[in-house]
């Protein structure tokens, strides 16, 4: 599952953005990425690492539902149709 979400952009620079992905690993675990920073500048990506699906679910939504309170907004969903925000 991945959501894509963007800040409008100030007057003069570029937008931020930030990537959410949660993925299976290969150990029978999940990650959630992270991926943030201005479209065509300087980016972050952090790892976190969950055992169950539920708590990965539980903190890709959280991460989101913060991102939305902060004026993101989502740009593209791929993945899982019942996550997308209301």
């Amino acid at each position: 599952m991945r959501i894509f979400l963007q800040q409008p952009p100030a007057a003069s620079e570029a937008p931020r953005y930030l990537q959410l992905t949660l993925q299976p690993d290969l150990f029978g675990g999940w990650e959630l990425l992270r991926e943030n920073g201005q479209v065509g500048g300087k980016s972050q990506l952090r790892r976190e690492q969950y055992l169950l699906q539920a708590e990965a679910t539980a903190a890709f939504e959280k991460a989101r539902d913060a991102q939305l309170k902060r004026g993101f907004q989502v740009m593209f969903v791929l993945g899982a149709d019942a996550h997308r925000p209301a």
